[in-house]
């Protein structure tokens, strides 16, 4: 494993504009970053490609204040895609409105702080149905609110109280009732982004969800996770932007808006579950932040640009860890994820925690991943076997060299089905089988032919020959596909007749034992013989002779 090699070069490279006679200076820095298995590393002044999501030093500290360049005869969906503004109606959410409707936001499209065209605004507000009379009263003020300032308003009336309940058992009901609120204001916001989408045809990426998270915000969400126990993404608290959804007000107080509406003679909303410190966040509000601002008055700045600092080192050590991950899995299937396990026990632990939480939310997007059971999967990984669950979550095994990552309960259904020839079946763990019949090319050798095939499909396509099948090229036929039981024998390719059990079979192909009920193995009927054992290995007693003329091609893998 190549440790981290802080080799830096720094270089200052000017160059002329031959049209505007103005000279521009470029910074190049090249660095070793760090890599896997003595990969190499990016050879000096190359251009390293960076995600979307990484702000470079140019954009975030550019100025944006370019006001005598050319309007391009580009169309640009930009300037055309929705806004969503999500209205609460409380003080940050009624500000929010005001300043999208009269001032200057960034809502990182590019342009800086800028207006936004009245006709891209639409409001949502979600009515949750928790607080009887006030909440249509917040319905009704949010409605008279957006009709005052000409702005289409859609309200979504959601029973949140059901949807905890049933998603709930086991948990705090307080917090589950806040979690499943969020996620149905998100929902509805996508989907009406999507909808505006379409009707002004632009793509769903330009458009833009805003929502009224303040400074305040931010400190309390970095203080409640820290409290919970959190890691690096936790504790880079709120971000600026997720996809589509910006938040332009993260700069700004909670009292810097209800001053702002307070100078405009606009009335807000007042939730009084607010003050209801059963609740986290209401109270790390009420209790713990008063007591913090004591000891600095700064605070709630500060916190900010811790948070961005660690939003900003977060992300870029999820792109490492994204390619990392990229570069150790094995396998993988919407239920299953193999990881090299050596190579990711070579890995340094910072990667490798994301790498295993990268691998668990694959197959289990809703897993409640904590420290203890990432650190459990890795404990396996250095051990090289053993196996652990999540609560709610996945199983990690480590079988072969592999770290196998399982959704839990996933099992597919039994393998049992017939297969035509030629034609193609679709198998349980999402994967499709395919056969066809073809004649031998003229002049060809069909064991040469055969082996060529083999070679090109890395075992999971195979010829074999069809008469010794069962099969001919008028009437086709059909072939039996289930899985391996228990005392079958078969006589593998390459040991020239010896018969073998499939059970041996498949533990030297390393196949893990949840994984074998779903290999599928052809035959030439039910009780028949076995013709392949699909991306393993053929029978040697239907290879390709040289008086073969009909070939069988089968064929396994994903669509």
């Amino acid at each position: 494993m190549a440790a981290w090699r802080p080799a830096c070069r720094v270089g200052f490279r000017g160059a002329a504009s031959a049209r505007v006679g103005v000279s521009y200076t470029y910074l190049l820095l090249t660095f070793a970053p760090p890599t896997l298995g003595g990969s190499a590393a990016p050879r000096h002044g190359a251009l390293v490609r960076t995600e979307a999501s990484l702000p470079s030093v140019s954009r975030r500290f550019a100025r944006t204040d370019q006001r005598f360049l050319r309007p391009s005869s580009k169309r640009d969906d930009s300037l055309r895609a929705p806004v969503v503004l999500m209205v609460s109606g409380g003080a940050d959410s009624t500000a929010l409105l005001l300043l999208a409707a009269t001032s200057e936001l960034d809502i990182d499209d590019g342009r800086g702080t800028a207006r936004i065209a009245r006709e891209r605004l639409h409001v949502l507000h979600v009515n949750h149905g928790l607080r009887g009379l006030d909440a249509q009263e917040d319905e009704e003020f949010v409605r008279e609110l957006s009709a005052r300032f000409g702005i289409p308003c859609t309200v979504r009336r959601v029973d949140v109280a059901g949807l905890a309940s049933e998603e709930g058992l086991g948990q705090q009901a307080g917090s589950n009732v806040e979690n499943v609120g969020r996620e149905v204001r998100y929902r509805e916001a996508t989907e009406l982004a999507n909808r505006l989408c379409r009707e002004v045809d632009v793509p769903r990426s330009a458009a833009r969800i805003l929502t009224a998270h303040t400074a305040d915000d931010r400190a309390e969400t970095f203080l409640m996770n820290a409290i919970r126990g959190s890691g690096p993404s936790g504790l880079s608290s709120i971000p600026r932007r997720r996809n589509r959804i910006v938040r332009p007000l993260l700069d700004r107080t909670h009292e810097e808006l209800c001053d702002l509406l307070r100078m405009r003679g606009i009335v807000w909303r007042e939730d009084r579950t607010n003050a209801d410190t059963r609740y986290l966040r209401a109270f790390v509000r009420h209790e713990v932040m008063p007591l913090l601002r004591e000891r600095n008055p700064r605070l709630t700045s500060g916190m900010s640009a811790s948070c961005d600092i660690l939003s900003d080192e977060d992300a870029y050590m999820n792109q490492v860890a994204s390619r990392t991950y990229r570069e150790l899995v094995r396998r993988s299937s919407p239920t299953m994820v193999a990881l090299d396990g050596a190579r990711l026990a070579a890995c340094e632990v910072a990667i490798a925690r994301r790498v295993v939480r990268k691998a668990m939310l694959a197959v289990c997007p809703d897993a409640r991943l904590e420290a203890r059971h990432i650190n459990r999967v890795l404990s396996l990984v250095a051990a090289g076997s053993g196996s652990a669950s999540t609560p709610m979550g996945c199983d990690a095994r480590m079988e072969y060299g592999l770290l196998f990552v399982r959704a839990q309960g996933e099992k597919s259904g039994p393998l049992a089905l017939w297969l035509d020839v030629p034609g193609s079946v679709s198998l349980p763990d999402g994967r499709r089988l395919s056969a066809r019949l073809a004649q031998v090319p003229a002049g060809s050798s069909p064991e040469a032919v055969a082996r060529a095939h083999a070679v090109e499909w890395d075992g999971q396509s195979v010829l074999l020959d069809a008469e010794a099948c069962g099969l001919d090229l008028a009437q086709g036929g059909r072939l039996w596909v289930d899985a391996a039981a228990p005392g079958d024998v078969m006589c593998p390719l390459g040991m020239h007749g010896q018969s073998k059990k499939l059970s041996d079979l498949l533990n030297e192909a390393k196949v893990p034992a949840a994984d074998r009920p779903q290999v599928p193995v052809v035959r030439t009927s039910p009780t028949g013989p076995v013709v392949w054992v699909a991306g393993i290995r053929p029978d040697e007693r239907v290879r390709t002779l040289p008086r073969t003329r009909l070939l069988l091609e089968l064929g396994i893998g994903r669509d």
